[in-house]
Parts: structure tokens; sequence; C-alpha cells
């Protein structure tokens, strides 16, 4: 959960423009992380899913022991939530990111940026691969921390746009 109001940033440069917005939802607000069919209970029917999930018969989408991880081991925490118990997952936080996409018309993809002091330095976060959607989830994230994003759209030219205005996440704790 992220404890900021909802807050978009220009992101400008001469060739590349965008609107960066930060949503201050958390992937597990709706659904219990341990509910995989996401019927709002979790129970044999989610058990289930996590076997097939773990033997590889059915897309893991699980996010227990981190995102699309699937083994014994979310099996048995399934398990447990089934069975009355506390869903336990890696992480229970994560800052679900989004953005307008650019009106310009060279955009091959955006790359998000997370520091941990007002103004940087910043690590860029995604680092195999262009973001092409608008929308990024950051679940390496730790409770207590506050951190700071900004965005940068890149063109199909491999020129990258100045950094949107920072936006600031703090994570609660536990």
């Amino acid at each position: 959960m992220i404890s900021q109001v909802n807050r978009c940033a220009k992101v400008r440069s001469l060739v590349l423009t965008g609107v960066l917005c930060i949503s201050p939802s958390l992937w597990a607000q709706t659904y219990s992380p341990c509910d995989l069919n996401k019927d709002g209970v979790v129970n044999s029917l989610d058990v289930t899913l996590a076997v097939d999930m773990a033997l590889g018969t059915t897309t893991c989408t699980a996010n227990v022991e981190g995102p699309d991880v699937c083994t014994v081991i979310t099996v048995q925490r399934v398990v447990n939530a089934a069975n009355g118990g506390v869903c336990i997952v890696y992480n229970n936080h994560a800052a679900n990111l989004s953005w307008t996409a650019s009106t310009s018309s060279n955009v091959a993809g955006y790359n998000v940026y997370r520091g941990t002091t007002s103004g940087g330095p910043y690590t860029l976060l995604n680092t195999t691969s262009l973001i092409s959607g608008t929308t990024y989830t950051d679940t390496a994230v730790q409770a207590g921390q506050t951190y700071y994003y900004v965005a940068a759209a890149v063109g199909s030219n491999g020129d990258v746009s100045a950094y949107s205005s920072q936006v600031t996440a703090t994570i609660p704790t536990p």
C-alpha cells in the first residue's frame, strides 16, 4: 500500500512527451495472494490451482513467493490459508505505477527509475527491456521505506527523455 495520493508528472523532452501517474494501489488490496482464482475466498479450488501451477500444468500467476513463482512452498502456503491460517507472502507490499502514454509517434517504450533519496540518484528498475505498456509494478519494496520514482520515455532511435517530475511512495510497516 502506498500512503501517497495519485500524482501525475509531465515527461518532457524535445521529442518525447507524456504523463507519468503513480497510482497508490496495492496488488493484494482486493484479494489475498493465496486466493489464486480471485473468487474472494481461499479454499480447495485455490489449493488445486496452486498444485497445477507448481507442476506446470497451468500457467503460474501466483505472487506468494515472488511474482510468477510456483513451487511446493506456494502450495503449502495456500493450503495453510485454506485451512484458516494466514497467507504468508514474500513481501506483502508493492508500488503500482501507471502513466498516460506519450503522444510522440516514435516512442519505443519507457524506463522507470527508483531512488531512496529525494532528487536521486535513481536506479533503473526495468534493466532487461523497455516497458512497452503504461504500467509497472515494483514488488521489490520494503516496509517502512520511502521511495522516489521518476520515468522517462525512450524513442525508437534510443533517445531517452528527461526524467519526469519525481513522485514519492511511502511503504507502510509491516
